[in-house]
């Protein structure tokens, strides 16, 4: 299933994320899509917080990964722009953080390929300096979010 929102503002992307955020479970995995400056980082805040943890979310562009909360139920945010292979995605220790106990959002998810869990794409496309096409590719519990 596919939604379209649009937001206009970084608190509009902030809070869409915490709605989407709010219905995430271990094991799901968000693949962001979307250029430098989107906003994924933005949206991560908002998921950080609809899952109930701290929106002191930052860019993981030069640690790679930054985890918030603690099992049973932690963000594992993840930039792998630098990542162009498998192979070098095992060496950072990508595969050390177990999916069935965290929600993973992976910037830049396209440089590698399958990823674990269950996958929802979310590509984010800017319309404007603040507004945000923002596209959810999963399934039906996201439908009442609107379209």
């Amino acid at each position: 299933m596919r939604y379209v929102f649009e937001t206009h503002t970084p608190e509009e992307t902030i809070a869409l994320g915490q709605r989407i955020g709010a219905l995430l479970h271990a094991g799901d995995v968000i693949a962001y899509r979307g250029d430098l400056g989107a906003g994924k980082t933005t949206f991560t805040r908002g998921l950080a917080m609809g899952m109930g943890l701290p929106d002191c979310v930052t860019s993981p562009t030069f640690a790679l990964a930054h985890v918030y909360g603690a099992p049973p139920l932690q963000l594992c945010h993840f930039d792998l722009y630098r990542i162009s292979s498998e192979e070098e995605l095992e060496t950072t220790g990508f595969y050390d953080y177990l999916p069935e106990e965290s929600v993973f959002a992976v910037e830049w998810s396209e440089n590698i390929g399958t990823l674990p869990g269950r996958t929802v794409t979310l590509t984010l496309e800017r319309t404007g300096d603040t507004d945000r096409r923002i596209t959810l590719e999963g399934d039906e519990r996201f439908a009442h979010l609107g379209t």
